[in-house]
């Protein structure tokens, strides 16, 4: 799990990089939940989550966003954020240039960042976003969202209602030529204290059962 040091567009960012055994092995970016309350790329979730696409081949990138950790600049309301996250992107993809297909998973803060990402990145094939803040912050970008993917959510988040991201899994579910799969997890809290077994065993499940060569592709083409 080697450090990466890369530029951002606000200075240098900090990261920790798994590279795949296979030459083509698909890509996936991971993006931690709010830096002012503390997230950092060594959340037990976002960890969980890198683990569980390494498990899979995927190569795999962490990083810390601007004003965290090692990460130069500061906090920039998501907007600086999501420009870190393309900038880790492209640094992914000069590492992998063949890979087989490209995915982007976040956690809270790191999800809604995540599905910004995808809108503007057509090369993404696929998302994981575990507790999306639907309720705080505003998801409508996603008309139509691009891609397939996986949204898990405990019944016990104490910061954003289930109800609110059942009624987003539920609106992208819906949209043709995409496949968005929605997991809740009983009595799971935000964190998912004393639930990341069973998130874990979640993301392990799903990933292993989606195809590593770009799936929205196939799925269009069926």
């Amino acid at each position: 799990m080697p450090e990466v040091i890369f530029n951002g567009p606000d200075g240098r960012l900090e990261g920790r990089y798994h590279h795949g055994k296979a030459p083509n092995a698909p890509i996936a970016l991971l993006l931690h939940p709010q830096p002012q309350h503390g997230g950092t790329m060594n959340n037990k979730v976002v960890y969980s989550m890198y683990h569980a696409f390494v498990r899979r081949g995927f190569s795999v990138l962490r990083f810390n966003f601007r004003g965290v950790g090692r990460s130069q600049g500061k906090f920039d309301n998501g907007q600086g954020e999501l420009s870190d996250a393309a900038s880790a992107l492209d640094w992914m993809q000069s590492y992998n240039p063949n890979a087989l297909s490209c995915w982007v998973g976040g956690f809270s803060f790191g999800a809604w960042i995540g599905m910004q990402l995808l809108m503007r990145r057509p090369e993404i094939d696929g998302f994981v976003s575990v507790a999306p803040p639907a309720n705080v912050y505003d998801f409508t970008f996603l008309a139509p969202c691009p891609s397939s993917g996986l949204i898990v959510h405990g019944t016990a988040d104490e910061l954003v209602p289930e109800p609110s991201v059942a009624k987003l899994a539920t609106k992208l579910a819906g949209q043709r030529n995409i496949t968005v799969q929605y997991r809740t997890l009983a009595d799971a809290n935000h964190s998912f204290v004393n639930k990341l077994e069973h998130l874990t065993q979640t993301l392990d499940e799903y990933l292993g059962g989606i195809p590593l060569e770009r799936p929205l592709a196939a799925a269009a083409a069926g």
